[in-house]
């Protein structure tokens, strides 16, 4: 049974990777999760500078998942390149790193830093995080989105990912945007802008206002727009939102995802992504394939719409 799966640069033994933001640094893991049998691991988010993030509450469950206004909280590159990627690099998976920048200068200098590292198997771009001023803008203009993603491509020789946000009308001409700038292959989506209310005290909940929601409740929206994204053939696909158990990477997957992230469910069952990845060959098998390759874009293409 192949389980490997190929992202343009990027090889990965098998599809199943942990989501940035919902893993730490891997650290915090360690005794409970068998790296070895991951696909790959994507730390949280790093910015050029420390940030302390937003103000509380940070997190607040909502119907089926949940909402976050973190602010991306960080001790900033210097400290990961010198403290948590020495860690990072020993482990027995693919290390995808993950930079977002406040400016395009602040993305393209972070690059430069990141290309002289080494332990990194491919380097995400945060052009989406919908609860940090500034974050999202990149990649809802799909010149900025293609700039952004060619200049890091040109200083860093690390397979390309961007990872965009769904927070947008039409997410293909965004990809599109990505695949025109070089890169590897787009995650696909990060969360969703949300709001909780409490109606008692009149305001809303999370310190921020507003926050990104992620959990099962994304899920049909997720893979939406991983299916209007695959049936274009831009480029290959990281599929992400809701994904807690192996029916639902089954799902990404003949939706046109080559791999998918598992996020939110990792907040309460840290086991499910080597849980999944040992339940993967049986799935295939259920669908008589011999590799991950033959099912992806598999499913059937959805009936004509008709009136009456």
């Amino acid at each position: 049974m192949m389980l490997s799966v190929q992202l343009g640069r990027l090889t990965l033994r098998n599809p199943i990777l942990t989501a940035s933001g919902t893993f730490g640094y891997a650290r915090e893991m360690e005794g409970l999760v068998d790296f070895s049998q991951l696909g790959g691991i994507v730390p949280k988010t790093v910015t050029r500078s420390p940030r302390i993030g937003n103000p509380p509450p940070r997190t607040v469950e909502t119907a089926s998942g949940m909402l976050n206004a973190i602010g991306l909280d960080n001790d900033g590159l210097d400290y990961f390149l010198d403290h948590h990627l020495p860690y990072l690099r020993t482990l027995p998976t693919s290390i995808i790193g993950n930079i977002a920048g406040k400016t395009e200068e602040e993305f393209l200098s972070m690059a430069d830093q990141v290309a002289n590292s080494t332990g990194l198997a491919a380097l995400e771009l945060n052009l989406s995080c919908p609860n940090v001023s500034g974050g999202v803008d990149f990649a809802i203009d799909p010149s900025v989105t293609k700039r952004i993603v060619r200049a890091v491509r040109d200083r860093c020789s690390l397979p390309i990912i961007a990872k965009l946000t769904p927070n947008i009308q039409d997410v293909v001409p965004i990809a599109r945007a990505a695949a025109d700038g070089g890169a590897d292959a787009v995650s696909l989506v990060n969360t969703f802008l949300g709001i909780a209310v409490d109606w008692r005290k009149r305001k809303p909940i999370l310190g921020n206002g507003t926050g990104g929601l992620s959990g099962p409740a994304i899920k049909p929206l997720a893979l939406r727009v991983v299916w209007q994204v695959a049936r274009q053939r831009i480029l290959p696909i990281i599929g992400i939102g809701g994904i807690a158990n192996i029916d639902d990477v089954m799902e990404f997957l003949v939706a046109g995802a080559s791999a998918v992230q598992v996020g939110t469910v990792n907040f309460y069952d840290p086991t499910a992504s080597v849980r999944i990845v040992q339940q993967l060959p049986d799935a295939l098998k259920e669908l008589k394939a011999e590799s991950v390759a033959e099912i992806v874009g598999s499913m059937h293409p959805a009936p004509a719409p008709t009136c009456g």
